[in-house]
């Protein structure tokens, strides 16, 4: 079974909102701090936010002002809402560790940004 497993992409217009998740074992959402990724075609991976173990985010520069990583300790998710979305945020979306070995990726979730 794969440790991260990532969902809540779709297509959307220019200025759309979406709310990806990432579901986590208990023991990584306890333990780590979390990142979410995203990789575009033909560029290299990057990182979008991450939030550490005490709620502490950061921002790719990017994406500061829209979207929001957050912890959701009930379903033991990572979460990203992603609000106001250009053609540009348009890639395959990850999850994982922040720091430190990465886990194996997950399949990931696909957010397109097109009118």
């Amino acid at each position: 079974q794969a440790p991260l497993g990532e969902s809540g992409g779709g297509l959307v217009p220019p200025g759309g909102s979406l709310r990806l998740s990432c579901q986590v074992d208990r023991v990584i959402f306890g333990s780590y701090s979390m990142g979410w990724y995203r990789q575009a075609p033909g560029q290299q991976r990057e990182l979008v936010a991450f939030i550490t173990t005490s709620g502490s985010t950061n921002y790719a520069d990017s994406v500061k002002g829209r979207f929001t990583i957050s912890r959701e300790y009930v379903k033991k998710a990572i979460d990203l809402q992603m609000n106001s979305l250009k053609p540009e945020d348009t890639a395959v979306y990850y999850c994982n560790k922040w720091g430190g070995a990465y886990l194996p990726w997950g399949r990931g979730t696909q957010v397109t940004v097109s009118s």
